[in-house]
């Protein structure tokens, strides 16, 4: 490590060490979720509210690939801040080769598998004779052609921010999002190729910010313990149970939120395409509040890890006190700001009447969760800076699957349609209140240690 990154995580200010991890690691949260949006803005204006709704159905595979690199990119980032802060950079150049080329290896295999079951796997999430073609199309661009790049790219920032380096972190998450929306018009409308356009446009952002990735570490090879060569990949020292264990939570919640949206959709498919697609929509909006509290939840984990480890149990404290503050601070605005303009939203994305009908009712219902999300998402992330395993797999099992799937067969059989919709802000609700039951007993062993 240099002495300016000693700096950041040992002596600078704790509010501005805080933002310094936190507001890079936000914008480049929130252009990804402006990259998701622009994918249905643009699918949208074909005005096809089937292409809208197969990009909806196919999300869940492919947010699964976010899960592969939660995994072992969360799982890693920990365990490298927690090894520089006792000072053992071999065993975090060790942690960073094993996480970089398992994921990629797992990422391959996950494309291939799942492109080749697409006719088993596409009916169960959801898909019909109007949606089937199109999911097909931009499951081959996303999941088959794109699992390695899609991977790679965010497991590599998740690395790349332990080490401090958050603007190069979120320079290379920007780098991709942000010629994703370039490229959506000109593959979609210009070309023509609407919904395999999105797609195409996807895997080619994800490629070139590997790439980006990939060029930084090899200039900076004598200084980063983020290593490319696979001579450093290892097995012992405990490594791959501590990287797994302590990624899982991320991985599950991703994994248990993939089966929470295909129960979504296939219950929403019961109704009508145009169902689908609203809910679609609506999700894609909320995320903007979900990115936000990942960005701040993600960002300040090296700082809190490598306090933790180094023992400086009062500068991690006021770390995570700050974190709370302006993560939830943030969500309760923009609760306020997609509560209020549901409608002009929606109708930006397409202009079919029923489709709008839908997801500006299903935007003002999901995006109550807002504050909930918040501070679940950074108790989870306390407890996995650290390396607590048990308690950030249960509060990820409450906040997806675990809760809403039930909830959601309940509900929609007692309400209906928008029933479905209010299982997420009530298993949200749930998730907070248990996320903060386990809390509180960590933070009074804090005020022993100290």
């Amino acid at each position: 490590m240099t002495d300016k990154e000693t700096e950041l995580f040992e002596r600078r200010p704790v509010f501005s060490a805080v933002l310094a991890l936190v507001v890079p690691t936000v914008i480049s949260q929130l252009v990804h979720v402006v990259y998701n949006m622009a994918d249905t803005f643009f699918v949208g204006q074909t005005g096809d509210p089937n292409q809208v709704a197969a990009a909806g159905l196919c999300m869940p595979l492919f947010i699964f690939l976010t899960g592969i690199a939660n995994l072992f990119g969360i799982g890693g980032s920990s365990l490298i801040s927690r090894s520089l802060g006792a000072g053992n950079e071999d065993r975090a150049r060790r942690t960073a080769s094993f996480s970089l080329w398992s994921a990629v290896c797992l990422a391959f295999v996950y494309g291939i598998a799942i492109y080749v079951l697409r006719p088993v796997v596409l009916p169960a999430v959801g898909a019909n004779e109007g949606t089937y073609d199109h999911c097909s199309r931009y499951l081959f661009w996303t999941v088959c052609i794109g699992a390695v790049p899609t991977v790679m790219n965010p497991c590599l920032a998740h690395l790349v921010r332990a080490e401090g380096h958050a603007k190069k972190a979120s320079f290379g998450m920007v780098l991709g999002a942000g010629l994703n929306i370039v490229l959506d018009p000109v593959f979609i409308l210009a070309l023509d190729l609407q919904v395999a356009g999105a797609a195409m446009a996807t895997m080619i952002s994800n490629v070139i910010a590997s790439i980006y990735f990939i060029t930084d570490l090899v200039r900076r090879q004598d200084t980063t313990v983020v290593k490319l060569n696979p001579k450093y990949y290892s097995l012992g020292d405990g490594v791959p149970k501590e990287v797994l264990l302590t990624g899982l939570p991320s991985a599950f919640m991703n994994l248990m939120g993939t089966l929470s949206n295909i129960t979504l959709n296939k219950l929403m498919s019961t109704y009508s395409n145009a169902a689908i697609a609203g809910v679609g929509i609506a999700k894609k909006v909320d995320m903007m509040i979900f990115g936000i509290s990942t960005g701040i939840s993600q960002g300040v984990v090296p700082l809190i890890g490598y306090n933790y480890a180094a023992k400086n149990f009062d500068r991690m404290k006021k770390s995570i006190k700050t974190t709370f503050i302006l993560s939830l601070s943030v969500a309760v605005v923009c609760t306020v700001f997609l509560l209020t303009c549901a409608h002009p939203i929606v109708r930006a994305f397409i202009s079919d009447a029923e489709t709008v009908g839908y997801g500006q009712k299903f935007q003002r219902i999901i995006c109550c969760a807002g504050p909930c999300i918040s501070v679940t998402l950074i108790c989870i992330t306390i407890f996995q800076a650290v390396g607590k395993k048990v308690q950030p797999l249960i509060l990820s099992m409450l906040r997806k699957g675990g809760l809403d799937i039930p909830i959601m067969l309940i509900m929609n059989a007692l309400v209906g349609v928008y029933g479905i919709v209010w299982a997420t802000p009530i298993a949200d609700f749930t998730g907070m209140v248990a996320s903060l039951l386990m809390f509180i007993p960590f933070w009074k062993s804090l005020k022993l240690e100290d």
